[in-house]
């Protein structure tokens, strides 16, 4: 064998090793989210940002089999959400809108890899860091407080989950659940380490305050790493109401 392609052996055979170590951090945390949301006896998820479907899916993977409600404004994520979901009963998808601190429409970003569709303006770190990123589009959406439609779908007896990946809105996301947060008894928030989006609360801020709601830091898990020098530009922040 060349030294060329004992060369290209050794990257394959490296890049495949590392893919399957991001593989497991990826599914010991979900298997650790799962455990939780067993733990607290959670049996209804309010999915906000849901995309295509990506987290849900992944939370009935892991043995979940409470009720997720999604909610997604983008109409290409929406489509392949409802197909999702459609042969699962406990999945429910709300109807195309963005989730927000006011009733009414909203201009949304779409990039070109989808998950990274914000409604606030995107900062180069992030286009830099992530060249899919980059904006190709807006679309005008419905957007809504959780306030106004977690009853539509909560009873009393509920132990709900609040997930809330939003992409730089999340504090607009909370802004608009006030009553919602105090019903929840768990939240996951994507918190951005640095600046990627315009005008978004970054991670100290947004943890003060989820703590100030009466949630206690449970695991955080990293998102969102800069491939060019392995830094963590977001993690996944886990929080419970602990007794």
């Amino acid at each position: 064998m060349s030294l060329s392609a004992k060369f290209k052996q050794v990257v394959k055979k490296t890049f495949h090793n590392v893919g399957l170590d991001l593989h497991r951090v990826n599914a010991n945390a979900n298997l650790q989210l799962s455990k939780a949301l067993a733990h607290f006896n959670i049996d209804i998820v309010f999915d906000v940002g849901a995309n295509r479907g990506q987290f849900a899916s992944s939370l009935y993977s892991f043995g979940y089999q409470g009720q997720i409600v999604c909610f997604e404004p983008l109409s290409d994520a929406y489509q392949a959400l409802t197909k999702a979901a459609v042969q699962n009963p406990h999945w429910k998808i709300h109807q195309r809108s963005a989730i927000g601190d006011f009733d009414g429409e909203i201009d949304i970003n779409v990039a070109s890899n989808s998950a990274s569709s914000s409604v606030l303006p995107m900062l180069e770190l992030h286009t830099k860091a992530e060249a899919k990123s980059a904006y190709v589009g807006t679309e005008k959406v419905p957007i809504a407080r959780l306030d106004s439609i977690a009853s539509d779908y909560l009873s009393p007896d509920n132990r709900l989950f609040i997930k809330i990946d939003t992409q730089g809105f999340e504090s607009q996301v909370l802004d608009g659940a006030n009553d919602t947060l105090k019903k929840a008894e768990g939240l996951l928030c994507e918190l951005s380490i640095v600046p990627l989006y315009e005008g978004q609360r970054l991670w100290l801020d947004m943890m003060r305050r989820i703590e100030s709601e009466g949630f206690t830091l449970w695991a955080i898990h990293p998102g969102f790493v800069d491939p060019r020098n392995g830094h963590t530009l977001q993690v996944d922040a886990i929080f419970f109401r602990v007794p």
